[in-house]
């Protein structure tokens, strides 16, 4: 009865006969559901940007970003925290996930894990939690037993805790600092999570993971300046970025990077500041990795 009176779980009067739409009907179905998830995430924008400038604070105070979840939950975490060191060029431990049924469960179901309470605690603890780090325990019905386990125990450690779920009042929300509750009504599959809730759940992970390394300065204008160029075609990119910023030719972008080790950030500063690597380096760790302050830093310090 708990369950079946979560907006998750209930059926949508939309998809009712599905099984007896023909092909284009299922998909117009789903796409007419998916436009309201957009609606519902502007709804909750406030929650979000309290949640946001929470983890700039503690990531720039030498704390953590770690998701907790289990099933589609714990890999939209995964994905997030997996996406953000080559983005961003940000250490992995500074962004990761907790996942049920550990990895191996990112690429094979491990249902039952999601159950066990005690587990969401003891794999926090292994990753040595601190009143520094923000945890964001991740579970669309807002009840599953092994995230509301984790945030219990980070409350414990005086962690700051967030609960993204697509219920109201939800049950890990009675225990969180803050919830981020995006109420994206039934799923065209009754209780299938992974559609809209998922959706929602993606969208607002990017936004907070995107926002916040904007925050910490990783980038300028909107590029990445922090990209992690480990291959050719990141390599490319951060060729054609030195050249968007400062408009020197693709035989100078190419140069100034090999000299930086292909890191954008000093070769953006060495060519619009004119200072040689060891400064631009030095400047930068002044001002903390932001590429505008470093620039303004080093023209007012200028002799």
């Amino acid at each position: 009865m708990e369950l079946s009176k979560l907006i998750t779980e209930q059926r949508n009067p939309a998809s009712i006969n599905l099984d007896q739409m023909a092909t284009m009907e299922i998909l117009q179905t789903i796409n007419n559901e998916d436009k309201l998830v957009a609606n519902a995430v502007e709804m909750i924008l406030p929650q979000i940007e309290i949640v946001t400038d929470k983890i700039v604070e503690a990531i720039e105070n030498g704390g953590r970003l770690i998701y907790i979840g289990s099933g589609t939950s714990g890999r939209l975490g995964m994905i997030d925290a997996s996406e953000c060191p080559p983005t961003f060029m940000i250490s992995s431990e500074k962004v990761q996930t907790v996942m049920a049924g550990g990895n191996e469960a990112f690429f094979r179901a491990v249902e039952n894990a999601e159950d066990n309470e005690l587990q969401g605690e003891l794999d926090l603890k292994s990753r040595n939690l601190s009143k520094n780090d923000i945890v964001i325990g991740i579970t669309a019905s807002g009840r599953t037993p092994y995230p509301i386990g984790g945030v219990k125990y980070a409350k414990q450690v005086g962690a700051f805790t967030v609960g993204l779920t697509s219920n109201k009042n939800s049950v890990i929300n009675q225990i969180t600092d803050i919830g981020i509750e995006v109420i994206v009504g039934p799923e065209v599959l009754t209780g299938s999570t992974r559609m809209k809730a998922a959706t929602a759940h993606k969208m607002i992970l990017n936004m907070i993971s995107t926002t916040v390394m904007v925050k910490l300065g990783k980038v300028y204008e909107n590029l990445m300046v922090d990209l992690h160029a480990s291959n050719y075609k990141l390599k490319e990119r951060a060729k054609k970025i030195v050249m968007e910023i400062t408009n020197v030719s693709y035989e100078e972008a190419q140069e100034k990077l090999e000299q930086t080790n292909y890191e954008v950030k000093p070769a953006l500063i060495m060519i619009l500041a004119g200072v040689g690597f060891k400064e631009s380096a030095q400047a930068l760790q002044t001002c903390k990795g932001n590429v505008r302050k470093t620039i303004e830093y080093l023209f007012m310090h200028k002799d």
